[in-house]
């Protein structure tokens, strides 16, 4: 007989975040198996009954591994509506294809549409995720989104670890003047943005900065670090003005290609700051500048408060307590 409880899948993608909320919620992971055929098909089959359950499928996307991810999500909120759930919150740390959100040149796809579409097709009646590139992505949906913050438990390290007296919020670009404002308003601070030009992605030709900085540490905010350019390249520029330290507190530490290899150079560059959105697979231990932020909480906190019916907004401004 069912009983309506949360009832939490997850696949390949996160394992050690897919614990950590379970543990939060007091729950064990529903039994689940996921294998990859010899011709690299996804072969998947739910161990236990969700029938009229209310189900959350935690999936986050490896960097390298996004594509496989991203089907094994789909795979599995199909199974659950299949084997007749009540309910289906497709739980995506680290959307995927966030940053191909709108049609920035010519015969190019909206990609992060198109993966909406996918996931509303397989079956999910909502959708839990954090710190979208762009919130316009919540609009491609036809069902409830709730966007979380990494800021309330950023904000917290930052207090923590950090000599606020002479410090600068900086956003690295304009299109995180919004989320670095709002930092910097919380805390007191003054604000300071980088305007970078990109000759392709992931490639910057030119970085201009606005603001005063000389004689403060710098904290840098922003939504991901994927190759690291652009926090290497903004720490050397905050350092070229007089900065006595950079710090870097970003939400989506993907760290792909030769990330490791620039941040270990970046003298300019004292920390880099990462959520657990995104497994590191073991890059915090070939750079010691790398710190983890815990966002378990949160993600779990919204699994909660989901499944009883309980506003979700405060989450957006709060961080729960440990």
């Amino acid at each position: 007989m069912a009983t309506n409880s949360i009832k939490l899948l997850t696949g390949n993608s996160h394992p050690d975040l897919a614990k950590l909320v379970a543990d939060r919620l007091g729950i064990e992971q529903s039994q689940i198996l996921s294998l990859q055929d010899s011709n690299h098909e996804i072969s998947l089959t739910i161990g236990e009954s969700v029938r009229d359950e209310d189900v959350f499928v935690l999936q986050s996307t490896r960097p390298g591994n996004v594509n496989d991810d991203l089907m094994e999500l789909l795979i599995m909120i199909r199974a659950c509506k299949d084997a007749s759930a009540r309910r289906i919150t497709a739980v995506i740390p680290s959307y995927p294809y966030a940053r191909q959100d709108k049609k920035d040149r010519s015969r190019a796809p909206i990609t992060a549409k198109l993966v909406a579409r996918m996931l509303e097709m397989a079956g999910v009646n909502h959708v839990i995720t954090m710190d979208l590139h762009a919130s316009q992505i919540q609009g491609f949906f036809n069902i409830p989104v709730d966007n979380l913050y990494a800021e309330p438990t950023s904000l917290t390290w930052i207090r923590e670890h950090v000599n606020l007296d002479q410090a600068v919020i900086v956003s690295p670009d304009a299109g995180g003047v919004k989320r670095a404002t709002s930092i910097a308003g919380r805390l007191d601070l003054p604000f300071a943005v980088i305007h970078k030009e990109r000759t392709r992605p992931n490639e910057i030709s030119r970085m201009t900065l606005t603001g005063e900085v000389s004689g403060k540490t710098a904290i840098l905010i922003d939504d991901m670090a994927d190759t690291c350019g652009t926090l290497c390249t903004a720490a050397e520029m905050l350092a070229e003005h007089g900065t006595t330290q950079v710090v870097s507190v970003v939400t989506h530490g993907i760290l792909s290609g030769d990330a490791i290899k620039k941040l270990n150079a970046c003298t300019a560059l004292s920390r880099v700051v990462v959520t657990n959105t995104v497994p590191l697979l073991g890059k915090d231990a070939m750079c010691d500048k790398i710190a983890l932020i815990d966002i378990s909480p949160t993600l779990a906190e919204a699994c909660r408060r989901t499944h009883n019916g309980e506003s979700v907004s405060y989450l957006f401004s709060n961080a729960p307590p440990s």
